[in-house]
């Protein structure tokens, strides 16, 4: 089991740096428009702006919300801290309903993190 330890660990820091990327691209992104609207000579090109700045700052954090607890928990997979397998559970739980892909890796991690052997691995023993 040490080896879908591993890929699972590696597969959450992937998932969790497209997140972080995703989130710096909606920032940028926003940004932009919001720039474009705002130089607009409309009456309404200020308000319009402001509210897709807020937008692309919420989308920021909720993308960086998603993305860094994956990426601290695939590292603390890599390094079996005991916390991990804890913190892995609930997230492959939460991946569950972000169907096809979150779903595959939702199952694979429950598999991988519920196994015997894995649960010995955390708690200290030596697992296969």
């Amino acid at each position: 089991m040490d080896t879908h330890v591993k890929v699972l660990g590696w597969l959450f820091i992937l998932f969790g740096a497209v997140y972080v990327l995703l989130a710096f691209a909606f920032a940028t992104g926003f940004s932009l428009l919001a720039t474009f609207v705002a130089a607009q000579p409309d009456d309404g090109s200020l308000i319009g702006a402001s509210i897709l700045g807020l937008a692309g700052s919420a989308l920021f954090i909720f993308w960086l919300c998603v993305g860094i607890p994956g990426i601290i928990t695939g590292w603390g997979l890599l390094t079996t801290k005991s916390w991990a397998r804890i913190v892995g559970i609930i997230l492959s739980a939460v991946r569950l309903i972000s169907f096809p892909i979150g779903t595959a890796l939702g199952i694979y991690g429950l598999w991988v993190l519920f196994h015997k052997d894995t649960e010995a691995m955390f708690n200290g023993a030596k697992g296969q």
